[in-house]
């Protein structure tokens, strides 16, 4: 969310981004409707201070009908003019949340993933003297992955991870947690089910509410018989993680405040109709550990701390042995409340191609004014932090990657070293 004041300043910066975003809003009606709001709420003051000078004056004389008659009439209208000033209050407020974040400068313009602009690749991918097999052969031949049964029981992306799958999932988590706790983030096990708040003030509202499950307990048999908040499955620790911290004024000597959640992950994947659909690389349940960071309202820090998480994930990729690149990118594809994103994608040797498995994001002050978190500056002044968050590992989408990579021609896979102490063996193989 942007400052009515900041957008009014900036109304072709922001139209643009609205643009070049893709976002369906009419920022001049937006514009009309809050001249309006603030007439309305003018006018509204004025009344009720009559309203309170006629009701003072009765108090005062008693029995007066020139001033009851008076009152009715005031009250009336009051009554009118609050209604109309809800309905545009309602309206304004609503279309405020579509307003996005005006993107960095060296953001690339475009429509999709596919303008996105790569400037950076690390690591070494490799050569096979026989045809690679996929992620799913592989996991099949191992007995650590079952799709037919996953689709039983779960339906469309559904899968089932088994044997030293199980231990492989495991360990690329703790891989991630311990060099999380290493790099001085606060570790949490954050809530999966969230109240309405939190997922608008991160962002997913309203933008990407298709892609968001509503838990309903059972015996509700329709979405609008459910009234309590607190229904709503994230599809990232991020969700969570920052309501931990909404309506509260921070102090500045305790930033940057960086926390790190481990959870579960949920999302139908609407939209995705035809696209990936075979094997674990878009599902809609898996397992994610998230960093988010909060810091001081300084773009020139946020940028600091925005390479600095993406040297992390890079590390982290380093240390699996797996080949990946980085993408900055581009309007289209990196969501409404973002300033800059980086993409982290992985060699996938059976696509032939590079597959996106991390995400780093600054957003400066966008989610902190829709979440409402603060902190109180050296001078005593109260101002909106900025926020970041990046990936650190996703999985199971990550095992795609290892086990392509490292396959022999056996149908074997060769476990990278800092993997083996979770799994207990050095190599998984065919049974």
């Amino acid at each position: 969310m942007l400052d009515i004041q900041f957008i009014k300043n900036n109304k072709k910066a922001v139209n643009k981004a609205i643009l070049d975003k893709g976002i369906k809003l009419n920022l001049d009606y937006l514009l009309d409707l809050d001249t309006k709001r603030r007439t309305l709420k003018q006018e509204v003051d004025e009344l009720r201070q009559k309203r309170n000078e006629i009701a003072a004056k009765l108090k005062a004389t008693g029995k007066n009908d020139k001033l009851i008659e008076n009152g009715r009439e005031v009250k009336k209208l009051l009554s009118e003019l609050e209604e109309k000033y809800r309905a545009v209050k309602d309206e304004y407020d609503r279309l405020l949340w579509y307003v996005p974040q005006i993107p960095s400068e060296d953001t690339p313009v475009g429509k999709s993933d596919k303008e996105n602009k790569v400037i950076e690749e690390g690591g070494v991918k490799p050569t096979f003297d026989f045809e690679p097999k996929d992620h799913i052969e592989l996991g099949k031949g191992l007995d650590i992955l079952d799709l037919e049964r996953g689709t039983k029981v779960s339906g469309f992306r559904g899968y089932f991870l088994k044997n030293e799958g199980v231990m492989l999932h495991l360990g690329v988590l703790m891989f991630a947690v311990e060099k999380m706790r290493e790099k001085g983030f606060t570790l949490m096990v954050p809530p999966t089910l969230t109240k309405d708040f939190a997922l608008y003030g991160t962002g997913w509202f309203p933008f990407d509410m298709d892609n968001v499950y509503k838990a309903i307990p059972a015996g509700k048999l329709k979405l609008e018989d459910e009234k309590a908040e607190g229904t709503n499955l994230v599809g990232t620790a991020e969700v969570s993680l920052l309501g931990y911290y909404a309506d509260e004024i921070l102090s500045e000597a305790d930033l940057p405040i960086k926390v790190c959640g481990l959870s579960q992950c949920y999302r139908s994947e609407v939209g995705s109709y035809r696209k990936d659909t075979k094997g674990i690389y878009r599902i809609r349940e898996f397992a994610k550990v998230e960093q988010v960071v909060i810091c001081r309202d300084s773009e020139k820090e946020a940028n600091k701390i925005h390479e600095e998480l993406l040297e992390i994930s890079k590390e982290m990729l380093t240390d699996l042995e797996l080949p990946f690149r980085v993408v900055i990118a581009c309007t289209g594809d990196m969501g409404a409340g973002k300033y800059k994103m980086y993409d982290i994608e992985t060699w996938m040797p059976a696509r032939g191609d590079y597959g996106e498995t991390h995400s780093d994001s600054s957003l400066k002050d966008w989610q902190a004014r829709r979440m409402n978190i603060k902190y109180k500056n050296k001078e005593g002044e109260n101002k909106y932090v900025y926020t970041l968050n990046n990936t650190a590992i996703a999985s199971p989408r990550i095992l795609i990657a290892i086990l392509e990579n490292n396959q022999d021609k056996e149908g074997n896979v060769h476990i990278p070293k800092v993997l083996q102490k979770y799994v207990g063996k050095d190599i998984l193989k065919k049974n």
